[in-house]
């Protein structure tokens, strides 16, 4: 898939990786539009690549549903979706103050996992109306888990669920499109510094970036960004999940 000239869809576009794949996209000449639940910092963004920005909350079928339409108006069908939108939660299954509440564990699943889902399904829905290429290509879905989905740490039982089922439906859904020219992938990322992190002051991000094994830093999202781009390019590659995270095995703790 050639990023240029081609319509892209970034949801959790207005920071972090999905701000850097943004940027990528619209330097190698796609025709981007943002989607964010955060409208200030998305249109702010938008406005200053001078592309398209829709407010959306990746948990509501008919935002996610205007955002694609959005992307797929003008020039072309929607040919690039990448799934970047997505939050964190730290608590226990169970402790001295009780279990693990159940609406944090759905939020954090609703997101990540079923924002995920929504984002692909409707993409999808959108790159097979459209036309192939002359190669048969139709689209390329980018997704985001996390490493946290095979190295959960404690209190991460909500994340690394939510991750793990985006890990969990990559191939099959890529099997499911395959007759329809539509590749999916996701990126796995280790620590990444992204608004996530930022709670943490400095001298505490350079300890995580020191423990993995090289480069003993932090990943910038760019590099994320970098490989979003190549997934995209790269025919050959799909319903494959990719580690991000410079050989980094979480501990337990």
């Amino acid at each position: 898939m050639n990023i240029e000239g081609s319509s892209a869809l970034v949801t959790g576009g207005a920071s972090g990786l999905g701000e850097a794949t943004a940027r990528a996209l619209h330097a190698r000449g796609a025709r981007v539009t943002i989607a964010d639940v955060n409208a200030e910092k998305g249109q702010a963004l938008a406005s200053e690549l001078g592309v398209e920005f829709a407010v959306c909350d990746v948990r509501e079928e008919a935002q996610v549903q205007g955002a694609v339409e959005r992307a797929a108006a003008g020039a072309g069908a929607l040919r690039i979706a990448v799934a970047c939108a997505g939050t964190g939660w730290a608590q226990k299954v169970a402790g001295s103050k009780g279990p693990h509440p159940q609406m944090p564990f759905e939020t954090i699943v609703s997101i990540n996992l079923i924002g995920t889902f929504n984002l692909l399904r409707l993409a999808a829905t959108a790159m097979i109306a459209g036309e192939p290429l002359a190669d048969g290509e139709r689209g390329v879905c980018v997704q985001t888990a996390s490493i946290a989905a095979f190295d959960g740490q404690v209190g991460q039982v909500a994340y690394a669920a939510s991750k793990a089922g985006v890990v969990g439906m990559t191939l099959p859904a890529a099997r499911d499109l395959s007759r329809y020219g539509i590749r999916v992938n996701t990126i796995a990322p280790g620590l990444f510094d992204t608004p996530l992190l930022a709670a943490l002051g400095e001298e505490a991000r350079h300890r995580l970036g020191a423990g993995v094994p090289f480069p003993q830093r932090l990943g910038q999202p760019g590099e994320y960004a970098r490989l979003a781009c190549d997934i995209v390019e790269n025919r050959m590659l799909n319903g494959e999940t990719i580690r991000l995270d410079g050989a980094l095995r979480m501990p337990p703790r």
